[in-house]
């Protein structure tokens, strides 16, 4: 039980598909072979779409039989608007579920059709958060105040849990880190090298108040394992908002880096084996609803305010983030660029994306799901992504995949010579 628990751990909110390997084994797990186009060009994101009726039904019944979650924080927070329900999973998922599936408008950024599961309900993000860093991070280098290649060496202080970078890794590497391969210690340093309000301005700046993406992952764990004196001594954590958030957030993370992260993992594995309980991640993870969420989502790839130069970086790096393989538009030959971004945990399990396909329309997505029955949750991975194309295909239509075209016999020197003789032959030559 313990090596189950430590596996887990030790992949804790790391992205599906985090590095190439897993990458793969999640293509196998999917049936689906290995694409050749992990990172796509960039695509101009300004072309008008025309948007498209649809009839439009409220979502009033949960896909899971659990309860939802509360809206932590929520009053006055504006509600998703209603739209189609969303299919029904194709594959079992147990745990309560969220899903927003959505084709936006370029220009107005709201969604011509969409559909949704529980979309106001507040789940753990784990780290799909991540891109949240990355945008508020290419901010404050447009704005000069970050250098692309200022270099940080990994410390007791700011080494999370997982893998890590090299010491002398700069922010551009440790960038590629956190999308990528979903590098924890790379999220930490340049979550607090953007600065913690920083990083919750991206959400509170599009007034999704359901969100909460202040706290770096090494903050989390020391918070659910009661490692945090700060927050065992402010119950208004939960709530709490503008400067005060802001002033506990810091403090836990002071908190936070005075633990070593073996010492961590140690109270990890005894919280887990003795005391876990689903309430806790609402109170310690960064958090987000599916619509509030996709609402990022849009605003990131659309309208992130960024440079050209400092966009193509956000691009590129999205673009290796996990989901391009897992999507049926992909092996139907319709997504001119994807970026994305997934996460795990205890029980947890998260998927994003944004694709703009060769018609030039754009798609975003969010899945969700939180208290799974599965503890290590990414063999779940296919089921989500099945829920996910089924929303896609509501949205844009049945993905066919295409028929690769059979490989040609490639001609032997021998077949040539024949074929030059014959031809010689015919010429009367």
């Amino acid at each position: 039980m313990r090596g189950t628990i430590r596996m887990a751990l030790a992949l804790l909110v790391l992205g599906a598909g985090v590095n190439a390997c897993r990458d793969h084994e999640q293509q196998e797990r999917l049936g689906r072979p290995r694409s050749s186009e992990q990172v796509s060009k960039p695509s101009a994101v300004n072309t008008p779409s025309t948007p498209a009726a649809t009839p439009q039904v409220a979502v009033s019944t949960p896909v899971s039989a659990a309860p939802a979650a509360p809206v932590t924080g929520a009053a006055g927070c504006a509600a998703a608007p209603v739209v189609a329900r969303a299919p029904a999973p194709p594959l079992p998922l147990s745990g309560r579920l969220g899903l927003w599936v959505a084709v936006v408008d370029p220009q107005t950024l709201r969604p011509i059709r969409a559909v949704a599961a529980n979309p106001d309900s507040v789940f753990p993000l784990a780290s799909t958060y991540k891109q949240a860093v990355l945008w508020a991070l290419l901010r404050e280098f447009d704005a000069g105040r970050v250098s692309a290649t200022e270099r940080f060496d990994v410390t007791p202080a700011n080494q999370s849990l997982g893998d890590y970078p090299f010491d002398g890794s700069n922010v551009r590497e440790l960038s590629q880190r956190m999308i990528q391969f979903s590098d924890n210690t790379a999220t930490d340093i340049l979550h607090r090298r953007t600065g913690l309000q920083k990083v919750q301005d991206v959400a509170d700046g599009l007034g999704l108040c359901r969100t909460r993406l202040i706290l770096p992952t090494k903050a989390w764990w020391v918070m659910e394992t009661g490692l945090s004196p700060t927050f065992n001594k402010s119950p208004g954590w939960v709530t709490a908002t503008g400067e005060e958030r802001t002033r506990l957030a810091q403090a836990i993370d002071a908190d936070a880096q005075k633990l070593r992260y073996d010492v961590l993992q140690r109270k990890l594995d005894d919280y887990f084996d003795h005391r876990y309980n689903s309430a806790d991640d609402l109170k310690v993870h960064n958090l987000s609803t599916p619509y509030e969420f996709a609402t990022l989502l849009t605003h990131e790839f659309l309208r992130p305010g960024l440079t050209p130069r400092a966009q193509k970086w956000q691009r590129e790096v999205m673009a290796s983030g996990f989901g391009r393989s897992a999507l049926r538009a992909q092996y139907a030959k319709n997504i001119d660029y994807f970026g994305g971004k997934g996460g795990n945990g205890w029980r947890i399990l998260t998927y994003s994306g944004y694709f703009q396909t060769k018609a030039g329309q754009r798609v975003v997505y969010v899945f969700m799901q939180h208290g799974a029955d599965e503890t290590y949750t990414m063999p779940n991975t296919r089921r989500a992504f099945a829920w996910i194309n089924a929303g896609i295909d509501a949205v844009l239509g049945p993905q066919q995949p295409v028929a690769p075209t059979p490989a040609q016999p490639t001609a032997t020197p021998a077949d040539r010579a024949k074929a030059e003789a014959a031809q010689g032959a015919s010429q009367g030559r």
